[in-house]
């Protein structure tokens, strides 16, 4: 079950003690934050036990892309660690997001949602091109999404410009995670494909994933509570 909260905080840092200070910080004007490969690779799973007794909702952002077998058992792996959404590459093919969606499943009602990644929200359609994949981006990221949804999984990560999209290509049970998220006063970043969180949520995303405009401000606490207010959420 997601917050009401849609505003995730990346902590993209390798420190345990700054994460933990960012997510004290923010806690109250925010529904949950993400953890990725930065993070993890420095502080492992204790360090993600350490986010998750907080209190607040984990999104584990470590995008598994492997053969099923592998897939699988990462997935079992980190599923008991409290994260309340993890990741894998839709890249990967149906039959590894189907073996992701069943290492889930067997925790039952306490088992993470699985989302896949479609297309990065650093990439534009000539990125894709130059890697040999069809374009547009829109047009990708809906063939991975229907796919994703096909095997079993909860949603997929997709960047602002695909909301409408998906919503009408997968339904408004299946579950949106939306980087590339920048209020108008932020910095856009290394993001192409980017959108303010009140459009984002009024186009149907579920979770708003927000980085920088947060942690890179001078006070962290209220850059929260500014797009709290801008989305119209109390305290």
């Amino acid at each position: 079950m997601l917050p009401e909260n849609p505003v995730f905080v990346a902590l993209d840092t390798p420190e345990l003690e700054q994460a933990v200070a960012w997510a004290d910080a923010v806690r109250p004007r925010v529904g949950g934050v993400k953890l990725g490969l930065e993070f993890f690779n420095s502080n492992g799973p204790d360090g993600v036990r350490r986010i998750v007794d907080l209190g607040l909702p984990v999104f584990l952002d470590l995008k598994f892309h492997d053969i099923p077998n592998t897939v699988a058992g990462a997935v079992n792996a980190v599923a008991g660690l409290g994260a309340a959404i993890v990741n894998v590459h839709a890249g990967g093919g149906s039959a590894m997001l189907s073996a992701a969606a069943t290492a889930a499943a067997e925790y039952g009602a306490n088992r993470p949602l699985v989302v896949a990644v479609t297309v990065l929200t650093s990439l534009d359609d000539d990125d894709l091109a130059s890697v040999g994949q069809a374009g547009p981006a829109v047009s990708q990221v809906e063939r991975l999404a229907r796919l994703s949804q096909s095997c079993g999984l909860d949603g997929v990560v997709c960047s602002p410009a695909e909301i409408a999209v998906l919503r009408t290509a997968c339904g408004d049970r299946f579950r949106l995670v939306v980087p590339g998220i920048r209020p108008a006063w932020a910095n856009a970043g290394d993001q192409k494909r980017i959108m303010t969180p009140r459009e984002a949520r009024d186009l149907g995303a579920d979770v708003l994933v927000i980085g920088r405009p947060i942690t890179g401000s001078d006070d962290p606490a209220a850059a929260a509570a500014r797009i709290a207010d801008e989305l119209d959420i109390s305290s």
